[in-house]
């Protein structure tokens, strides 16, 4: 499709989430690439603009580059569909579920694909909640995180049973529900998945090695210790079950446009285990989905433009 075509276009960055540092990196990257693609693209950030200014300026397009909540949790989208601004990833309800760590389990669970055990923890349980009933379901170690954030906010790693407290409490103070899973130790791999229903293809696995295991917000954003190999070094037979069952994963939960999902691969068994999905994954520098498209032969400059061809509003994909 001819830049021309596309319009003025609005890259969505910032925003009032806990990632609004990332994601203003994110945003300034695509927003480049856009622009050195001849798009007539420009910045606009929803925690300084109300988004109604979109359609009086006569915005187009929207590219999503926010990340994590009023973002990519369904709550942007859901305006731009009442605005009738087409935008990237994908719609409402898979924003929102994939938003949603617990929400997106359940659906996993319940089309038989696999993922960690795992616990809800509600904030307001916090005082009476057993510790010794967690560990019974779930074993050491346990991952304890928020049910609804990113990039690794609030996330600690419990190893032994008087951690467990302190993980709990972090986990709440970013949101009322807490997840407590099961620790898988094994390999950690990521597979980014372009398209839409039948159509979604899954880009190369990328292997993520971290300083001590500790994939968290610092390694992953802000050090270069972290080693991303890509090709991944896994059996081809492992690594095309992989990207067929994250491409099953997305699928059902209605996702389109792209996404990016974690899955931890037990070390003994090899069996891989779903973790959870980002519907508006990084573009930064230290970003998964690039680095995986550029092994697939895509640039970063081609990947944004390919992404912002796809954009659409739910109706459409109805009506289509």
């Amino acid at each position: 499709m001819s830049t021309s075509k596309l319009g003025k276009v609005a890259v969505l960055m910032g925003g009032r989430s806990a990632e609004r540092e990332v994601s203003l990196m994110s945003g300034q990257g695509v927003l480049q690439a856009l622009q050195a693609s001849g798009v007539q693209a420009h910045a606009f950030d929803p925690a300084e603009r109300d988004l109604s200014e979109l359609k009086r300026e006569g915005f187009d397009l929207c590219f999503i580059a926010l990340h994590g909540r009023y973002g990519e949790d369904g709550t942007v989208q859901g305006a731009l569909e009442l605005l009738g601004i087409p935008y990237t990833g994908s719609g409402v309800m898979a924003s929102s579920i994939a938003m949603d760590k617990t929400m997106t389990k359940r659906v996993w669970i319940a089309e038989g694909l696999p993922t960690p055990r795992y616990e809800l923890v509600h904030r307001e349980q916090l005082a009476s909640v057993s510790a010794e009933k967690l560990i019974a379901a779930l074993g050491l170690p346990m991952i304890v995180k928020p049910a609804r954030e990113g990039s690794s906010i609030g996330v600690t790693k419990v190893t032994r049973a008087d951690e467990l407290p302190a993980a709990l409490t972090q986990a709440a103070q970013c949101d009322a529900d807490i997840l407590c899973e099961q620790c898988i130790v094994g390999d950690e791999v990521t597979c980014p998945v372009l398209g839409a229903g039948e159509s979604a293809k899954a880009l190369p696995v990328i292997r993520i090695v971290a300083p001590e295991g500790n994939y968290d917000y610092q390694n992953k954003y802000f050090t270069d210790d972290t080693q991303y190999l890509v090709p991944s070094g896994l059996p081809a037979a492992e690594e095309a079950a992989i990207e067929a069952l994250v491409v099953k994963a997305y699928q059902v939960l209605g996702c389109r446009g792209w996404g990016r999902i974690d899955v931890m691969i037990d070390g003994q068994t090899r069996q891989p285990y779903l973790l959870e999905i980002n519907t508006s994954p990084g573009m930064t520098g230290h970003s998964l989905v690039p680095m995986s498209a550029r092994a697939a032969g895509i640039s970063y400059e081609a990947l944004c433009a390919q992404l912002l061809a796809t954009a659409a509003l739910d109706h459409q994909e109805v009506r289509g």
